[in-house]
């Protein structure tokens, strides 16, 4: 894979690390940036007023803040960034600690340069995936807003499988109306049948 809207964030505090895993992704590629510590990499991602695609490839063991300290602070800052941290033997299970609280994954040193490549590689593949449903969960949210409160209230109908003359009487208005807002409803959210706006919807709830 190449993805070149994606950038690969290497933090890391030892300088002959950083420049060699630049080199490595460079080499195949990706766009990288190097940060010498989480403080400046972290003052980077308070920055940011989006977030881009990107991963990040960080250091268990840095100085003065540590790896695991950087990742929960992006945590609180729902930096949505896959995270792989690079650890030593004796790191393991501190590298095991953070994938369970939600970081992508970790590479114990030393490590094959065509794994280390593969995994982010696959890091970026999920980050973009992610982003991507992010966006569609953001599109319907907006479309639902549009909705007149008419709309909702069949939209909710249409969702529970119920048939045009069912969601009239409910509702006190005609099948000739309950058709028309239908209409509109599937316009409004991009969908063309009722299967598809329930699956959408179950993915994305919508604001109430």
């Amino acid at each position: 894979m190449n993805d070149p809207v994606s950038t690969i964030h290497i933090i890391d505090d030892d300088v002959d690390t950083r420049d060699a895993l630049a080199w490595l992704f460079d080499s195949r590629g990706h766009s990288t940036t190097t940060w010498a510590d989480g403080e400046s990499f972290l003052e980077y991602a308070k920055s940011l007023q989006a977030w881009p695609l990107a991963v990040a490839v960080m250091d268990i063991r840095m100085e003065p803040l540590s790896g695991l300290a950087t990742f929960d602070k992006l945590k609180e800052l729902s930096c949505p960034w896959p995270i792989l941290f690079l650890t030593g033997h004796a790191d393991v299970s501190l590298a095991v600690t953070a994938v369970k609280a939600g970081a992508w994954d970790f590479l114990e040193k030393p490590f094959q340069n065509n794994n280390l490549v593969d995994r982010v590689e696959a890091a970026m593949t999920q980050g973009a995936l992610a982003a991507d449903r992010d966006s569609e969960a953001i599109r319907f949210n907006r479309a639902f807003l549009q909705l007149s409160q008419r709309e909702r209230e069949v939209m909710e109908e249409l969702l529970l499988g119920h048939y045009n003359k069912v969601i009239a009487d409910h509702l006190g208005i005609t099948t000739r109306t309950v058709e028309f807002h239908r209409a509109n409803i599937f316009l409004k959210m991009g969908v063309s049948s009722a299967v598809e706006l329930a699956h959408k919807r179950g993915l994305y709830p919508a604001p109430r």
